[in-house]
């Protein structure tokens, strides 16, 4: 059958299309995107078939390379060739092999099987009359459907273009479908981020897995740096590779290359591509110039560029977002301390008394367990625990002697006070400032104020500011006594362990201690309260 399948001899002059090796390589729409050989299986129960198809194409390339044959001389031998190899590009597949129809079986088990839906499937028949070309063209997925006897060299050499040309589409589409894929995963990565740091470290990582969109590429090493730019140069923020050890330092360790490269895209306002190199700038609303920088191991190819301009444009929307809610929550933290060291500076005590407690809540509670973030919340709202003390008389509220009575119910009203100014809040630092307001004096064992709640019924965040604001409000003069000793402070607390103060926190409190004494001398009033 196979001197069916060339009627003209090799060296004929229709076989003058196959001699220029170069033919396609100069062709620039051709682009020269693929970087290996192209595959193409032969599946025919013939060997002549086979031997003859390889002499026809030996000299044949597209986009510059030339073909790897493969072969099989059965459907079974087909299929296991597809399903360990599943980047070849054409299959030349003949219907009657170890039985009439193990051809297009072959075809629909590629398809349906396998799901391997960019191979182009060229059917070739010495039969016809067994496999009408009507009925496989409209029942099976097939690309083409040939008689062996018109596949003469010119003609093969044409189906091998047209297919090799639909494959190279197909899989670049894909391509881009999964690359926009990425984008938008890595978009959405990175917008779950609210720290500018951690945003900024999550922007470099997506980054370097976006310029290695091909599975086959994962392992490629990649060095990057996330920096910023400023009247003072630049500063590292974030750092992988050979850039790890510079993150969080300034940029004078940085290469004389690399700099040139930031300079540069600061110069143009816009990314930058040289070869293996990709530099990205982006300037936010406010002014803030940010640079991503990455060095990688192959040339980034047109359409990783594509994707990376469409990422980064995700990134710096995103990135002005987050400029803009730390301004509003800079904002909300600046008013709380405002607020807190107005009630602390009318009860004649120290702004700085706000400011230790909160910094000492945020280390009780983070060794108590609480999270990072819920932590955070907790520094930022302890300044609120006595806020409601706005209420109350000035007359009661910097009375040097103890208070009578019925001060004392008066002075009892600032818990539930505190609570009403900011329950109706939706912010978590102000529904976390009410809670703490309302329960920051009650007491373990229960009789403390406004409820008499005990034990676990007392908000953590209560019991958490209570032994915070007992411990910094002993260590420091008041109005009405005069600073502590550590070694009294510790031991009154220890006395109210499982009775004021919950007897977990105390522990940690003392564990902590050469924290929290770092905490209070960094903190520490510049004019004592007068005894």
């Amino acid at each position: 059958m196979a001197d069916e399948l060339f009627p003209g001899d090799v060296g004929d002059d229709e076989d003058i299309l196959f001699a220029d090796d170069d033919d396609d390589a100069d062709d620039p729409a051709a682009g020269g995107g693929h970087d290996r050989p192209w595959k193409v299986l032969l599946v025919d129960d013939e060997p002549a078939v086979h031997d003859v198809t390889r002499l026809a194409l030996d000299s044949f390339t597209f986009e510059g390379q030339r073909l790897e044959f493969l072969s099989a001389h059965s459907g079974r031998e087909g299929q296991a060739l597809l399903a360990a190899h599943p980047d070849i590009a054409v299959v030349l597949l003949d219907v009657v092999m170890e039985h009439d129809h193990a051809g297009l079986e072959t075809a629909r088990w590629i398809r349906q099987n396998l799901g391997n839906a960019a191979v182009r499937i060229v059917l070739r028949t010495g039969q016809p009359g067994q496999a009408p070309e009507t009925a496989v063209i409209a029942d099976y997925d097939i690309n083409d459907y040939k008689e062996k006897t018109e596949l003469t060299s010119q003609k093969l050499f044409t189906l091998m273009y047209s297919c090799l040309r639909s494959y190279r589409d197909i899989t670049a589409l894909a391509a881009a479908k999964r690359g926009l894929e990425r984008v938008v995963e890595a978009t959405t990565n990175i917008l779950g981020l609210r720290r500018m740091q951690e945003f900024t470290a999550g922007v470099l990582t997506q980054v370097t897995s976006l310029m290695h969109l091909e599975d086959s590429a994962a392992y490629i090493r990649t060095d990057g740096l996330a920096a910023t730019h400023g009247h003072d140069g630049y500063r590292v923020v974030a750092g992988i590779g050979e850039f790890a050890p510079l993150a969080a330092a300034d940029g004078a360790g940085l290469a004389a290359d690399v700099v040139a490269e930031l300079d540069a895209a600061v110069a143009e306002g816009e990314n930058r591509y040289t070869h293996n190199r990709f530099t990205s700038y982006f300037r936010s609303a406010q002014g803030a110039e940010n640079l991503i920088h990455v060095v990688g191991a192959v040339p980034i190819a047109p359409l990783d560029r594509s994707l990376l301009d469409l990422f980064t444009r995700n990134v710096s929307i995103a990135y002005e977002n987050i400029e803009l809610q730390h301004e509003v929550e800079e904002t909300q933290r600046e008013i709380v301390y405002i607020l807190g060291e107005a009630v602390e500076t009318r009860s004649r005590e120290t702004g700085n008394h706000v400011k230790r407690v909160a910094e000492i809540t945020k280390l009780l509670a983070l060794a108590y367990g609480l999270p990072e973030e819920e932590a955070e919340i907790l520094r930022l709202a302890s300044p609120l625990h006595d806020v409601g003390k706005i209420g109350i008389p000035d007359a009661i509220l910097n009375k040097p002697g103890k208070l009578t009575p019925d001060e004392w119910e008066i002075m009892k009203t600032h818990a539930m006070a505190g609570y009403d100014m900011l329950k109706s809040s939706r912010r978590r630092i102000l529904q976390a400032g009410a809670l703490l307001a309302r329960d920051h004096h009650e007491r373990w064992e229960g009789g403390g104020y406004p409820f008499g709640k005990a034990g676990q019924d007392i908000h953590l965040y209560g019991r958490i500011t209570a032994v915070a604001d007992v411990f910094d409000a002993l260590g420091n003069a008041r109005c009405y006594k005069p600073a502590w000793p550590l070694d009294k402070v510790i031991g009154l607390l220890r006395e109210e362990q499982g009775r004021q103060f919950e007897p977990r926190l105390v522990d940690l409190l003392v564990d902590n201690l050469d924290h929290i004494q770092a905490i209070c001398a960094r903190f520490q009033d510049a004019h004592p309260a007068a005894a």
